[in-house]
């Protein structure tokens, strides 16, 4: 019988001790500033119990071979501001045990919270990568500087460089916040129109990547299991693909899935979300022991 609080894997694995494992798996089930669906609190939930239906080959490798270690949930029974610095504190944690954060939310603004803990773990020199139907470049929303529709906007103000990928919604606001902050991307007309499957980072883009993917950033006929849907989005088989492309050129540091909100009676979503998990891991694993390259 799976537990309340399951461990990723743990049909498969033991919760592997944090110094000896490679991806550290932490669930923060954030939900304040949802703007249309709801659900997004249950979404590290039902990934971490959908994981233990999967096999530990990804289809190339294994990737609990290097350790997969499941934290404790983050209590997200507070204002945003402080749930972001709980989040920032484990992920923090995290970085000093050398390993990889590997963040299940929750809404998107969670992913604020593992940006401010990489900073708060003295890394430098990196950006953050975002697949996203939206831009999430709003200064507020609905008067709300925490929103989820106002994540990235916090990371720029950090200075911290973004390239965003399957955008197909945003607003007058969120273009003139690309070019005051000079915010890089390759939107859906042109990824998914043309097919294309992998990506140039600029030249000047830092050589660490925090990869930051909210699931609405794939097409609904893939994941409709999120809060705001929108027509248009990238493929299976062209997420994992842009995902290559960009550990192929930097170091991957840690990465997040976000904006989940599991379809009560449609586990093929959570499956899909617990496989796509692993095989993202699977990809900077083998990268990772690669290096990068061109």
């Amino acid at each position: 019988m799976i537990p309340e609080h399951p461990v990723f894997l743990g049909s498969e694995i033991d919760n592997a001790e944090p110094e000896n494992a490679l991806f550290h798996v932490l669930p923060a089930p954030l939900e304040k500033s949802v703007s249309y669906g709801t659900g997004t609190s249950r979404g590290p939930s039902a990934l971490l119990k959908a994981s233990w239906q999967l096999e530990l080959w990804d289809g190339f490798s294994v990737p609990s071979d290097e350790g997969i270690h499941t934290c404790q949930p983050i209590d997200c029974n507070a204002d945003a501001a402080t749930v972001v610095a709980r989040i920032a504190e484990a992920v923090a944690s995290i970085i000093h045990n050398g390993a990889v954060p590997v963040v299940l939310g929750g809404e998107h603004t969670a992913s604020y919270g593992a940006v401010e803990g990489l900073l708060k773990a003295g890394v430098s020199d990196f950006g953050v990568v975002q697949i996203d139907a939206h831009a999430d470049l709003r200064d507020a929303y609905e008067g709300d500087r925490w929103s989820h529709a106002s994540v990235m906007r916090r990371v720029v103000e950090r200075d911290i460089p973004v390239h965003q990928l399957g955008v197909r919604a945003l607003c007058s606001e969120e273009i003139e916040a690309r070019r005051a902050h000079k915010v890089s991307f390759d939107d859906a007309h042109a990824l998914v129109v043309e097919n294309r499957h992998s990506i140039e980072l600029p030249a000047e883009f830092p050589s660490k990547v925090y990869f930051s993917l909210d699931i609405d950033g794939m097409d609904p006929s893939v994941f409709p299991a999120t809060g705001t849907p929108v027509p248009g989005g990238l493929g299976w088989y062209q997420t994992l693909a842009l995902f290559e492309s960009v550990a192929r050129q930097r170091q991957i540091i840690g990465f997040d899935i976000m904006e989940f909100a599991p379809i009560p009676g449609f586990h093929a979503y959570d499956f899909a979300g617990a496989l796509l998990c692993q095989k993202l891991m699977g990809i900077l694993s083998r990268n990772r022991q690669a290096g990068p390259r061109d």
